[in-house]
């Protein structure tokens, strides 16, 4: 949908951990992390990709794996600002209805993900 109406579809992803998944906060601040070294699609999709494997030792590789400045990404990784916005993205998805992810919103309102093949 982006291709094809890229002056009309804009995505936003907001980082929802759930508490059901150990490493899900850490994976959420992760991606932030890498979003700061310009790099949130490529580690969100290896994020997905290994989303049955993640723990801290993944997290990391796959930092090392886009040469991330490790140093920059680990201080990122305990960012109070980092983790202020996952906590506010976390709330708004409760407050919007949220339950689980991946969730889409068309124009504010929610779609069933199963209906767009996610």
């Amino acid at each position: 949908m982006l291709e094809k109406f890229p002056n009309d579809v804009k995505i936003v992803v907001k980082q929802f951990p759930l508490s059901s998944h150990k490493f899900a906060f850490k994976a959420a601040m992760a991606a932030l992390a890498a979003h700061n070294q310009g790099k949130f699609w490529p580690y969100h999709k290896a994020l997905l990709e290994n989303h049955k494997s993640i723990n801290d030792e993944k997290i990391l590789s796959l930092a090392k794996d886009m040469q991330l400045n490790m140093a920059r990404f680990q201080a990122d990784l305990k960012s109070p600002a980092n983790r202020a916005l996952v906590l506010i993205d976390h709330q708004e998805g409760r407050r919007i209805g949220v339950s689980g992810t991946p969730s889409v919103f068309i124009n504010g309102k929610k779609v069933d993900s199963r209906q767009l093949g996610i």
